[in-house]
């Protein structure tokens, strides 16, 4: 049998973008663990922040299951599977955006928190000039009370007792700063 011939001078044309469009197996399989990773850090938030995630109700049903069966090793990873399922089809922009927002909102209060406790830390050790340095910053802090959180945390420390004037001034610094 004699094979046809073939004719040099047609162009075949390849489709390259379908073939670009199509994933790997590997990348397929990273970006439903990076799915399952989403789904895991839904299901750790709290009520209150799972309630500002943009989600449908099979999502949130899935999620919900997960923390009943958190401590069921294998029903957990297998409802991961299907939370990142069930994300493949969702909108994930939104949710990753809802993340980020309660996330800095997270970093935004431990910073404040952070900031207020150097804040008392620097007024007990450097005493009145620290005062008036923050009086002019927060001007609706009361020099005396401040003077007097300080005298009994200074007389707390010699006497040996539990620092309830530094928390005390750490309370009415939070108060007065963070509103």
């Amino acid at each position: 049998m004699v094979a046809p011939k073939k004719n040099k001078d047609v162009e075949v044309e390849f489709d390259v973008s379908a073939e670009d469009e199509q994933l790997s197996k590997t990348q397929i399989k990273a970006q439903m663990v990076a799915m399952q990773k989403l789904g895991e850090s839904l299901v750790h938030l709290g009520q209150s922040s799972l309630a500002k995630v943009p989600m449908e109700e099979e999502l949130l049903d899935a999620v919900m299951l997960a923390r009943k069966i958190l401590r069921k090793k294998e029903g957990y990873r297998r409802q991961l599977q299907l939370i990142g399922k069930i994300m493949r089809n969702t909108d994930i922009a939104a949710i990753e955006h809802a993340l980020s927002n309660i996330k800095s909102a997270h970093k935004k209060l431990n910073d404040a928190f952070h900031g207020t406790e150097m804040l008392r830390d620097d007024i007990l050790l450097q005493g009145d000039s620290k005062i008036e340095s923050t009086i002019v910053d927060y001007p609706l802090l009361d020099r005396q009370r401040l003077r007097q959180y300080v005298r009994q945390a200074n007389k707390e420390l010699v006497d040996n007792k539990p620092p309830k004037a530094s928390r005390e001034l750490f309370q009415y610094l939070k108060q007065i700063i963070n509103g």
